[in-house]
Formats: C-alpha cells, sequence, structure tokens
C-alpha cells in the first residue's frame, strides 16, 4: 500500500511562497497520477492541482492557476506543490493525493495533510 509523507507547510505573509513536498513509497509511481486538495474548516474539499507522474501532464484548479506549479523528482519518488503569490484565503489543510484521474478523480490514497496559514 502506498504511503504520502508531506511537509513544508507552514506561516507565510500574503505574496509570499511555500513549497509542500509529498513522499511516496510503496510502489513504482511512473504510471500513476498525484496531486493536492485542500480543506478548510466547515468547507467541501477542493482539488487544487494534478499531475501525471509519466507524462508530466499538469491540470489545475482556476483559483491557484497562473500561482500554484505542481511538479514531480522521479529518483526522490516526490511530488511538489510550489505556492506563488499566496492569498489569505489559500490558509487551509493541504492534502497530497494519489489519484485516479488528473483532475483529482478516483482518490485512491492521502498524505496526512499539511497546514498553511497566509496572513494578510
Amino acid at each position: 500500500q502506498v504511503q504520502l509523507v508531506e511537509s513544508g507547510g507552514g506561516l507565510v505573509q500574503a505574496g509570499g511562497s511555500l513549497r509542500l513536498s509529498c513522499a511516496a513509497s510503496g510502489r513504482t509511481f511512473s504510471s500513476y497520477r498525484m496531486g493536492w486538495f485542500r480543506q478548510a474548516p466547515g468547507k467541501e474539499r477542493e482539488f487544487v492541482a494534478g499531475l501525471n507522474w509519466k507524462s508530466g501532464a499538469t491540470a489545475y484548479a482556476d483559483s491557484v492557476k497562473g500561482r500554484f506549479t505542481v511538479s514531480r523528482d522521479n529518483a526522490k519518488s516526490t511530488v511538489y506543490l510550489q505556492m506563488d503569490s499566496l492569498k489569505p484565503e489559500d490558509t487551509t489543510v493541504y492534502y497530497c493525493v494519489e489519484v485516479e484521474s488528473l483532475w483529482g478523480g478516483g482518490v485512491k490514497a492521502w498524505g496526512q495533510g499539511n497546514q498553511v496559514t497566509v496572513s494578510s
């Protein structure tokens, strides 16, 4: 079974940047899709970004397009979410996921979650 371990969250001022990392283990990921979701208290879980591990194709929610970038390091089996031009409304818990669809459908595994707080 796959394990997803996240790191890199924290506190940043509006306009700043953070990078989340998600180290994956338990199988070979070259044929899979990974992604990021986020969920604020009392709100539904929101798709943020997706990545096809083999082709490198990516997908982004409109709310983060142009500000966030998802990427991977094959040698480290790690997925990254680079978050730039952060806004207070980006404050929430971010989850790394393994998914069946590039756009976040069919979640197969979750990371533990990582808090991102953006101050105004």
